[in-house]
């Protein structure tokens, strides 16, 4: 909730900054609208999102309490003013919206509205919002809006870099759903592998005890016991596949919670025994938990995949008010030196960049026939 007006450059550097510090959508949105409101020194304001289907896909306000908002009931229809904006995507500015004769009246719990500026936000032809404000704090003859040409030039500016960072955060979500589901078929190959190779054995083992049957019932009773086992576990990496293989749950599960089920899945679905300790690890930045998982994927992926390693162990712990991440294997190991000059990176370049990118750093220490020992630092927030 915004607490006063600000005004000058300062403050619209700030409120431009807020806008492209946030890389989620809603948190977007969120920013925009605060912002809005309290450079421009309105009671109430709100930016709507506009869906295929005559409504609104996300409605975001501020100026009204959370018990307002439930009391005034579903999200608004694209009708009156709103639809005007978004269907004409040109400037309103009204001295009382009531008197407008597009005005089409809301709910009983709804705030009495009367001077309103709204600017459509736009990217190229497209309408990606409205965004709008009332009741400006300020007072003013009768019959007059109290919103300026000023404030509704100081709205545009705004819009315009709304909708840039609308737009980037779009394309974050994007390519995080795609980041996910990319991981999400690898890890259905491997378990699909597994699975595969255990009832291969399955099959083998039951014919081998179909064979033994009369000659030596005893052997033949152990190659059973053998055939129910695996079957089990077949049965296991079936489950595996289905509760296993959803979304990364990031934002719901935290950073441990996830990384501890990602290498379970990797245990199961690989003949190298895979390990995850973690050690008093706080909450970090959003930014921060998605470069170290995906660090951590790729580093896992390489042990799994190239060292013919027996034992991976991936260890989290705190490190000030950061995380350390070190992933370790016993594989052959190689030389980083030698792999870079063959032009051959086994991501670790993309390892590297992922660990800039948020302020934290990599390193890797291997030899042939030595292992490969993989560290990420990231700072906290």
């Amino acid at each position: 909730m915004s607490h006063g007006p600000r005004s000058g450059l300062a403050a619209v550097s700030a409120a431009l900054l807020a806008m492209s510090r946030h890389l989620e959508v809603r948190d977007v949105l969120k920013t925009i609208v605060a912002s809005a409101r309290e450079l421009l020194d309105a009671r109430y304001a709100a930016l709507g999102v506009p869906d295929d289907h005559g409504g609104f896909a996300q409605f975001v306000v501020d100026g009204v309490s959370d018990d307002q908002w439930k009391a005034i009931g579903p999200l608004p229809r694209q009708h009156g003013i709103l639809a005007a904006m978004l269907r004409d995507a040109r400037p309103e500015r009204l001295a009382d919206l009531r008197e407008d004769p597009r005005f089409e009246g809301w709910p009983s719990a709804h705030p009495e509205l009367v001077d309103f500026l709204g600017l459509p936000i736009r990217d190229g032809d497209e309408v990606l919002g409205a965004l709008f404000l009332a009741n400006k704090n300020c007072p003013r003859p009768a019959g007059t809006c109290g919103f300026t040409q000023d404030d509704e030039e100081l709205l545009g500016i705004l819009a315009q870099h709304a909708a840039i960072a609308l737009t980037n955060a779009r394309l974050y979500e994007r390519s995080r759903e795609l980041t996910i589901t990319e991981e999400r078929t690898r890890l259905a190959h491997e378990l699909h592998d597994a699975v595969s190779q255990k009832l291969f054995s399955l099959r083998l083992t039951a014919q081998a005890a179909a064979r033994l049957v009369d000659r030596d019932p005893a052997r033949a009773k152990e190659e059973l016991r053998q055939v129910t086992a695996l079957a089990a576990e077949a049965a296991d990496e079936l489950r595996a596949a289905v509760v296993e293989l959803r979304p990364a749950a990031l934002d719901e599960d935290g950073l441990v919670a996830t990384l501890r089920t990602h290498v379970q899945v990797l245990d199961r679905a690989h003949t190298a025994h895979v390990t995850f300790t973690g050690h008093g690890l706080r909450a970090l930045p959003a930014a921060q938990e998605e470069a170290v998982l995906r660090v951590a994927q790729e580093a896992l992926h390489n042990a799994l995949r190239h060292s013919a390693a027996a034992h991976v162990d991936v260890t989290l712990r705190r490190a000030g008010a950061g995380a350390e991440l070190r992933v370790t294997d016993d594989g052959a190991g190689f030389d980083p030196r030698a792999v870079h000059r063959a032009g051959r990176h086994l991501g670790l370049v993309s390892m590297r960049d992922r660990a800039s990118g948020v302020g934290g750093t990599l390193t890797v220490e291997s030899a042939p026939g030595k292992g490969t020992t993989i560290t990420m630092e990231v700072p906290g927030g």
